[in-house]
């Protein structure tokens, strides 16, 4: 799956590449001049995306990983001839239930998915960075500094994709690598609600009921990245983005509904 030795263009490894952020940060990465890796689990998706990339010009190639396989995430790294850029985008929500009915089956695998999927990727992925002066980015959420009731478990996950990062950063020190954290808040993509309310479409779709212009995946895919795209004595610690209408986790500006 390696590009021929004479692509040398920079390569950007994105996970969750098949649907809403990752697709549209792989999409910009490949507009501002990346080969880019789409990664994901679900072949048919990164496909359709490796081809309106295609056909807008970009270069990209798909890789069918689970990012919580351990063993997948280290063969792609020796099949890539470089990395200059990681994105840790995979993840999700699982369920709304109170910590006292939760089941401890969606909390391991948000935390699989969010925390162990970012650690896997980043230590199989990290030589390359390295060796290229690279750039790691976690895309966390608001969800990581602030808690609300029945997010215990998301929250809980995307904390520990925070402290990945913030310890990453420290541990890097003196090393040429970026470590950049992306924390948005309310996005309107296709997946994650319906995800979170296990395929119901009406209580996925009260999540942004009222909400005028809650943020899309292109918002976020933009300061993505910019944040990449600072000169490379510039680190972007931590940038979080919510739509106007959102002050806060639990602080959301609604239009009244029509009499």
């Amino acid at each position: 799956m390696s590009a021929p030795p004479s692509d040398r263009r920079p390569t950007a490894v994105v996970t969750g590449a098949g649907s809403g952020i990752g697709a549209a940060t792989a999409r910009r990465l490949a507009t501002e001049g990346y080969r880019v890796v789409l990664v994901g689990r679900r072949a048919e998706r990164l496909g359709n995306v490796a081809a309106r990339i295609a056909a807008d010009g970009g270069a990209a190639e798909t890789a069918a990983v689970d990012v919580t396989d351990r063993s997948a995430a280290g063969a792609l790294a020796e099949r890539l001839d470089r990395c200059d850029v990681l994105v840790n985008n995979a993840g999700g929500a699982i369920g709304t239930e109170p910590v006292s009915e939760a089941d401890p089956a969606d909390w391991r695998a948000m935390y699989e998915t969010n925390v162990l999927g970012s650690l896997h990727m980043t230590q199989a992925l990290l030589p390359a960075l390295v060796a290229s002066s690279g750039t790691v980015v976690v895309v966390s959420s608001t969800a990581s500094f602030t808690v609300y009731e029945g997010g215990g478990g998301y929250s809980a996950a995307k904390h520990g994709e925070h402290v990945l990062a913030a310890t990453l950063r420290l541990e890097l020190c003196g090393e040429p690598v970026r470590v950049i954290e992306i924390a948005p808040g309310m996005v309107h993509t296709e997946e994650f609600s319906l995800n979170r309310y296990r395929g119901d479409t009406t209580k996925a779709a009260e999540v942004y009921a009222g909400v005028d212009a809650p943020l899309v995946a292109g918002d976020v895919a933009d300061a993505i990245v910019w944040a990449i795209t600072r000169p490379p004595h510039v680190n972007v610690d931590v940038l979080v983005l919510r739509p106007l209408a959102q002050a806060a986790q639990h602080k959301v500006h609604r239009r009244e509904a029509p009499l």
